[in-house]
């Protein structure tokens, strides 16, 4: 799977030595690779979408002093299109990818099984450091409603609640 080294190493190549970023990215890519497992869905996809979502953070930090969601969903899918297309990537796969980089905190006019994957993948990484007060039923409610695949509430259900 060298296409999924080459988006490593270029993801790594933007975040510099923002290391936590970096490690970020690469928990979302293994939590995406998990549910994979037991979903359907575009593999390629994925991983892309995985390893570039947070790309445009410290773009949206340079331009807007904020790392805010929207702003990072503004300037994602440009550096995303660049690196995919740099990379020799197919324009559809190219555009999916973008779609799913613009849209992964607000879900806006998105809802497919690649884009719920990486989803479900980026809540699984960060449950632990914005919803450590939620503990049993409310944990239990929370995964019901906001996880999209039977797999991600699956494995969130076994972190968060056992």
């Amino acid at each position: 799977m060298q296409f999924r080294e080459n988006l490593v190493s270029e993801m790594k190549k933007t975040f510099g030595k923002d290391q936590r970023r970096i490690n970020h990215a690469l928990s979302v890519l293994k939590y995406a690779e998990e549910i994979l497992e037991g979903e359907k869905a575009d593999r390629l996809t994925v991983t892309a979408a995985a390893i570039l979502h947070d790309i445009g953070i410290q773009e949206a930090e340079r331009k807007h002093n904020s790392s805010a969601p929207r702003f990072q969903e503004l300037e994602g899918p440009p550096i995303a299109r660049e690196i995919l297309q740099r990379l020799g990537f197919d324009e559809k796969l190219v555009e999916h990818v973008c779609r799913i980089v613009g849209s992964h905190h607000s879900a806006k006019d998105i809802d497919d099984p690649e884009f719920r994957i990486v989803w479900d993948a980026d809540l699984l990484v960060n449950v632990p450091d914005e919803h450590a007060n939620l503990k049993g039923d409310e944990m239990k409610s929370f995964i019901s409603k906001v996880f999209r695949t039977d797999s991600g509430r699956r494995i969130a259900n076994e972190a968060f609640l056992e």
